[in-house]
């Protein structure tokens, strides 16, 4: 072939020997895993089923091969749970209740709505990168790849560090949470008890997170869409006789006692509530790196995200609030960690439907569980991810024959042992200083996300390409990334405030600020440390590389479908657009 020829062909088309060249056209490359993937996936089929599954001395072996080749074993249905319900924790069921109590049910629906747009916006700009640069670790490394490597590092750690955070403030909300049916055990044999579950469930690697998640979310989508159906029977005052909801209830509680509770700081304070119930929604990133076939089922998963945020949280938390007063006082728990304050189990117990509390707790702890080896998933794959790009001992680069971060994976496991601090007279402070740690976290991980999108974009364009060479976009593209990062900017100016003045009046103090922001020193601290260690700074749009381990894509295919859709009636585009 001619050169000239070589260099219209589509299926080399856009190659250059260097990321900082300009290119005329984009790669239509096939849509297949690379070789090395190919062959790793074909050893690990050879390995025996219980091998494969981590359940053999043989499976803990390191794996042959280049380092990172995680498993593809993750199929659609566990991408579309993960991204439907995945994150629904304590945040959503428990964390509700001092919400409601700091500002009420205006003030919930309307933290909730604007965390959810920018949610919404960040998990799609999310999905376009993940689309395109299907990389282990998932969206760190696109803060390295498309802002600053120090920030990278930064973001990576923190990611590290929040995960290896939440797993004992879980075990200690689960082992909390049967203290509601007051069995008269130690909280720390059930701390114990639901560590070693979880270490049951992280043997099967991926595949025991995959389908621990896809049933445990669809418990917890059952049981929402059981309560909102039975918030509507309350509402129209179909409860027991003689009961609270025995007659017409309605909107009463957005009259009397009011819709807002402390004003605007009210709003402020129900932010980071609302930031702390959406936390692992990004997860389903970082899973499709595991699934045989991410280009397909990633963006399928997103586009669940929309109903996830309108039907499963802002729904719910309207018939939270039109059922409970933001007035009572068994709001007033213990946060995040008293169950008996979850406003779904007060509105169970109004409603005098026997057992249906106790189901809702079953519910909770469930969720709790599942959030906690949803920490174990996503610390070990990060920390995988730094020790593949030097940012963390080599040692965390370790992937077992069954395709298993081993090292990672046991170094957040053993941070579960944090938990067993709060059995102490000073529990209830460590708590508090705990979560303080992890709260603000996500915050800065959507945010990296957005502004990698923004940057990835406008390399995307500095190079040579088009939106229309991507194979899946962001439904809003990079001004839904603007609105997600200026959305994140006023949620941690608000924080500040609310850390500044606190609610009831209290006088400002040292200890209030750092508790509600403690995270922010955090991650300076990790980009100082990342910035001293490699020595790398703010990235220009020509440093930028939008070609290395990108995706092969079948054009011709991906042309075929778009041309499919493009020929549906308004209404069925709409549906495939949302569905």
């Amino acid at each position: 072939m001619a050169e000239t020829d070589f260099k219209k062909d589509p299926e080399y088309a856009g190659f250059s020997s260097s990321p900082d060249e300009k290119h005329d056209v984009a790669p239509a490359y096939q849509d297949s895993d690379n070789l090395s993937l190919g062959r790793d996936q074909s050893e690990w089929q050879a390995l025996s089923f219980w091998t494969r599954n981590g359940c053999t001395l043989e499976s803990f072996k390191r794996r042959k091969g280049p380092s990172g080749n995680l498993n593809a074993n993750m199929k659609p249905r566990h991408l579309h749970m993960i991204a439907i319900g995945g994150s629904i924790g304590a945040g959503l069921f428990v964390g509700s209740g001092s919400a409601l109590s700091n500002g009420g049910p205006g003030a919930l629906l309307l933290a909730f709505g604007i965390i959810g747009i920018m949610i919404f916006n960040v998990v799609y700009a999310l999905g376009e990168l993940a689309v395109m640069f299907p990389v282990s670790g998932g969206f760190y490394t696109y803060s390295t790849r498309f802002i600053d490597p120090s920030w990278g590092f930064a973001m990576g750690w923190n990611y590290v560090f929040q995960w290896a955070i939440v797993l004992p403030l879980e075990l200690t909300v689960a082992g909390l949470t049967v203290e509601y049916w007051q069995a008269g055990v130690s909280v720390g044999v059930w701390i114990t008890v639901f560590w070693l579950i979880i270490i049951f469930i992280n043997i099967f690697g991926s595949l025991g997170y995959a389908e621990e998640e896809f049933w445990s979310s669809l418990l917890k989508l059952c049981a929402i869409v059981l309560f909102m159906i039975i918030g509507i029977v309350l509402c129209a005052g179909g409860g027991p006789a003689g009961g609270k909801y025995d007659e017409y209830w309605g909107a009463g509680t957005f009259y009397n006692p009011g819709a807002f509770s402390n004003g605007f700081k009210g709003v402020c304070a129900v932010f980071v509530t609302a930031a702390f119930a959406f936390s692992g929604t990004e997860l389903v990133g970082l899973a499709a790196a595991e699934s045989a076939n991410p280009a397909k089922a990633l963006p399928g998963a997103i586009k669940q995200v929309f109903w996830r945020i309108t039907l499963f949280y802002i729904l719910a938390l309207l018939f939270v609030g039109l059922l409970v007063e933001h007035t009572d006082e068994r709001l007033l728990g213990s946060g995040l960690s008293d169950s008996q304050a979850s406003p779904f189990v007060i509105a169970a117990k109004d409603a005098g439907l026997i057992g249906f509390d106790s189901f809702m707790n079953v519910v909770i702890l469930v969720s709790v569980i599942s959030i906690g080896n949803s920490g174990v998933y996503g610390g070990s794959r990060t920390l995988t991810a730094l020790a593949e790009q030097g940012y963390a001992p080599k040692l965390f680069a370790y992937i077992d024959k069954s395709g298993r971060p081993l090292f990672s994976t046991i170094f957040i496991l053993m941070c579960s042992p944090i938990a067993y601090v709060s059995l102490s007279a000073s529990g209830e402070l460590v708590f508090a200083w705990l979560l303080a740690l992890s709260g603000l976290a996500a915050l800065f991980t959507w945010g990296s996300i957005c502004l990698a999108h923004i940057r990835f974009r406008r390399a995307w364009k500095y190079h040579g390409h088009t939106v229309e060479e991507l194979p899946f976009k962001a439904i809003f593209g990079v001004y839904g990334s603007w609105i997600g990062l200026v959305l994140i900017f006023l949620v941690l100016v608000a924080q500040f405030a609310v850390a500044l003045y606190p609610l009831g009046g209290d006088p400002p103090s040292a200890e209030a600020f750092f508790q509600a922001y403690l995270a922010l020193p955090i991650v300076l601290l990790f980009w100082a440390g990342g910035f001293l260690w490699k020595r790398a700074g703010w990235l220009r749009t020509r440093q930028m590389d939008v070609n290395t381990n990108r995706r092969v894509v079948d054009w011709d295919r991906i042309n075929g479908e778009r041309a499919r859709v493009a020929a549906m009636p308004v209404w069925r585009r709409f549906l495939h657009r949302v569905f």
